[in-house]
């Protein structure tokens, strides 16, 4: 296993997780469905690997394959772990969200720049069990992969909006009216439960991370539109899904190394312990992502 994750780090490839109705990506090549073993327990499924257009994807299916998981039940760590196992620096996230903003409609896409965290049992860090590290969210979304996905989004017929916020809620439930009021009176533009703490591992795991938003319908605050249903949502998914991936196969000839941004160096001075004091079986399970800053740390260990 050790030999296949560092030869697939040498061709980087770009990380797809596909959100409710998106379950898989027409077009690849020479696919495989992967299992992936890591520190934090298993993934939502295995790791769909192929080529389109010529390029490496990871693909993964957040809720597995016939939509078996809660978004409270996702094994957030072990799935951006297992992209980055993989090889994968860019992640696109894809996303169904309630509008909250009369201006996005209903299959319209967003790609929000900021996120507001929301949820309330989650466990969103890599770190901690004697190593500390405070990663930078004051910009949680890759400008450089967002610009690039806002490029492919306005190649397609879709209405597309560039920028906003994306509340994520624990769900599964939907909001109450009440809290849908509250959340729009926040200014928030979108409501979700799967962006967060998506974006949070991301970072920490230094990829460069970005969400493609499809909107399904208004929440529950629109005056003079029916309340959010499931039947809302699907049907306007299966329109998003297909808008989704229109997108999708536009983006992946954009992306490239090397990357120029800062995502690739999030944690060169995040992690705040002393390497002296690392307990060897963290240091151990935190090799993918701090080894690199550590090397002397790892000898000793």
């Amino acid at each position: 296993m050790k030999r296949r994750q560092e030869g697939s780090a040498s061709r980087p490839a770009i990380g797809i997780i596909g959100g409710s109705g998106l379950y898989e990506l027409e077009g690849m090549t020479d696919v495989r469905w992967r299992r992936v073993r890591t520190p934090f327990g298993d993934p939502s499924d295995e790791f769909c690997e192929g080529r389109l257009d010529g390029r490496r994807v990871v693909f993964l299916p957040r809720h597995g394959r016939g939509h078996r998981l809660a978004p409270s039940e996702l094994n957030f760590r072990a799935n951006i772990w297992g992209l980055k196992s993989l090889g994968v620096e860019w992640v696109v996230s894809v996303a169904a969200v309630g509008s909250m903003k009369e201006k996005i409609e209903p299959r319209h896409l967003v790609i929000p720049e900021q996120f507001f965290d929301a949820t309330k049992r989650r466990v969103s860090s890599f770190f901690g069990d004697g190593i500390v590290a405070h990663v930078g969210m004051a910009e949680p979304v890759c400008p450089d992969l967002a610009t690039a996905l806002e490029k492919a989004a306005r190649q397609t017929p879709a209405t597309v909006h560039r920028g906003g916020t994306y509340i994520c809620i624990e769900g599964p439930q939907f909001s109450t009216r009440a809290e849908s009021q509250v959340y729009r009176s926040w200014g928030v533009d979108v409501i979700g439960m799967t962006s967060m703490p998506e974006a949070k591992l991301a970072r920490e795991a230094e990829l460069c991370y970005a969400t493609l938003a499809l909107a399904t319908d208004y929440d529950v605050w629109h005056q003079t539109h029916e309340a959010v249903s499931v039947e809302t949502v699907v049907q306007n998914l299966q329109k998003n899904v297909a808008s989704a991936k229109d997108v999708l196969r536009r983006l992946i000839p954009l992306l490239g190394p090397p990357r120029t941004c800062e995502c690739p160096r999030l944690l060169a001075n995040a992690v705040i312990t002393s390497p002296k004091a690392f307990p060897p079986a963290t240091r151990k399970r935190l090799d993918l992502l701090i080894g690199r800053y550590f090397s002397k740390a790892r000898r000793r260990d």
